[in-house]
């Protein structure tokens, strides 16, 4: 699957527009739109800033590099705090946060619903309109990007969030913003910035390699 959403620079400075009121604006549309952009890639890769706002615990930053293909095969590799990461290597879902559990990492299937900071994206971009009541928010910039802003409230109570709001991008249609509001009270913030469609992989992209000495932890 490919899309060819390659532009010149300068042609994306030409189009680029400028945010402001959008009155006519069709939320349902901008989803769909999004939601075919995303799945015509092949993988979608940025750099991240993650920000984690619990009441019970405080806040939580954190930055790094994500590459993702289909539900399947995710990789978040931390530069803060440097070496954690979770990969998703297409079976089994590996979580390695030396930075708060030092010495083990832990590894599952391959979950099958939305797993935030894992396949977030996948799931919120797969058949929007048909799980979500989606609504027009506003005209923004994220990243550096003009992007239409649309919120996303679940239509199934058993999923574990309330709502998920998303910048997308005006030219490519692509995320550069996502928040998402847990039912227990948890808010997440990704930011995305320099966005690759179709960033070229290799072997390495989605494997994680057990560093000596750390124990795998299984659930």
């Amino acid at each position: 699957m490919l899309i060819a959403l390659a532009l010149s620079a300068t042609s994306l400075v030409a189009q680029t527009p400028t945010p402001g009121p959008h009155p006519g604006a069709d939320p349902v549309a901008i989803a769909n739109r999004a939601a075919r952009a995303y799945q015509q890639l092949n993988a979608f890769g940025a750099e991240f800033k993650q920000l984690i706002q619990d009441s019970m615990i405080g806040d939580y930053e954190s930055k790094g590099h994500l590459v993702q293909a289909g539900t399947a095969k995710l990789a978040m590799r931390f530069t803060d705090p440097n070496g954690d990461a979770v990969v998703m290597d297409g079976q089994r879902l590996w979580v390695y946060t030396p930075s708060t559990t030092p010495g083990q990492v832990i590894r599952m299937g391959i979950p099958s619903g939305p797993k935030f900071g894992f396949s977030v994206l996948a799931w919120l971009l797969d058949r929007p309109a048909e799980r979500y009541h989606i609504t027009y928010v506003k005209s923004d910039k994220a990243g550096g990007r003009v992007a239409d802003v649309i919120r996303l409230e679940p239509l199934d109570a058993d999923l574990p969030f309330d709502r998920a709001v998303l910048w997308l991008d005006q030219v490519d249609a692509l995320p550069r913003r996502l928040e998402i509001r847990e039912r227990r009270g948890t808010y997440r913030t990704l930011t995305f910035t320099e966005v690759q469609p179709n960033p070229k992989l290799t072997p390495d992209t989605f494997r994680f390699d057990l560093p000596s000495g750390v124990r795998i932890v299984d659930q």
